[in-house]
């Protein structure tokens, strides 16, 4: 079954990306694998405000499979809301 990104919380990286050149910054992307480093990556970018980019392998999506990293997606966006982040910017690609 196909999900929107929308319906995760997630964002897409057009208006990120149109964003930073008009900013004139670059906007980090980092490949997880576990909970730990989700957690890590979306603490740092909450605390830094910044858009991220969270990146999941071939190996990782096959391991993984499509519906538990569905749920980690939503999840980065539910712990950055936690965090304090009203309107998180988290792009999964």
């Amino acid at each position: 079954m196909a999900v929107s990104y929308k319906e995760l919380g997630l964002v897409n990286t057009k208006e990120m990306f149109k964003k930073a050149v008009a900013g004139g910054y670059a906007i980090p992307a980092f490949n997880f694998n576990t909970m730990e480093q989700m957690q890590a990556i979306v603490q740092a970018a909450v605390k830094q405000k910044s858009p991220v980019i969270m990146q999941v392998s071939k190996g990782a999506r096959n391991y993984a499979n499509g519906t538990i990293l569905r749920y980690m997606a939503q999840g980065a966006v539910e712990y950055a809301k936690e965090l304090g982040c009203a309107n998180p910017q988290i792009v999964l690609h």
